[in-house]
């Protein structure tokens, strides 16, 4: 299933929802350091409601770290600099999504990274600046499956 990846995520809440969403997706959750919070937090548990021992989580020192042994064709980050629509990108059971801090979103170092086609964007009315972390990880997540027949889910 699909990896989803918060580079230097910073708000607890906006973390646990998308830890609950990956329990209930069957996606993985990586977390790329340094972290604006401790996995220990109140509010993320309370966000996360307690889903955190049905996801599986895994924290990185550095994105360095985590992509090494990933295919870069893979992976999709999610940016409101992006020039292509998420729902024209072609997602497959082994994508990646990536998607970087609530206040600043993904650094040009780390979009640089990814093929400039996989640089994507979620559509929004004019004049408005992002989304919510959470929201966008959910939006993103769902078109992905979607795309996979919704692969694994009930039926």
């Amino acid at each position: 299933m699909f990896e989803i990846v918060l580079y230097e995520p910073e708000i607890p809440p906006n973390t646990g929802n998308i830890i609950r969403l990956c329990a209930n997706t069957g996606c993985r959750l990586h977390l790329i350091r340094p972290l604006g919070f401790k996995l220990d937090n109140t509010k993320l548990k309370r966000a996360g409601l307690d889903y955190k021992e049905y996801a599986d989580i895994l924290v990185h020192d550095s994105f360095e770290k985590f992509i090494t042994a990933r295919d870069i064709s893979q992976v999709f980050a999610f940016s409101t600099r992006g020039h292509i629509v998420a729902h024209d990108a072609s997602f497959t059971s082994e994508s990646v999504l990536l998607f970087g801090p609530e206040t600043r979103g993904l650094p040009r170092t780390i979009l640089d990274k990814v093929i400039k086609h996989n640089i994507l964007r979620l559509p929004m009315a004019a004049g408005s600046r992002s989304l919510n972390l959470s929201n966008a990880v959910a939006i993103a997540v769902y078109e992905a499956w979607r795309q996979n027949t919704f692969l694994g889910s009930k039926e």
